[in-house]
């Protein structure tokens, strides 16, 4: 697969799209095989739950 890469006017326009797509979607909504293949948010989720729960 060829990937269209995206031109930005300036170092900083491509620094606050990169520390979003980081920040936003991989770091938080993707999953991660070393969290059992859950988003960082489910884990978050159930850790608080079962913190409650005891």
């Amino acid at each position: 697969c060829v990937y269209p890469v995206p031109v930005f006017e300036d170092y900083e326009t491509a620094a606050a799209v990169l520390f979003e797509y980081v920040h936003a979607f991989y770091n938080r909504k993707r999953i991660h095989s070393s969290l059992g293949y859950q988003t960082p948010l489910q884990v978050e989720i159930a850790t608080l739950t079962s913190q409650m729960a005891a």
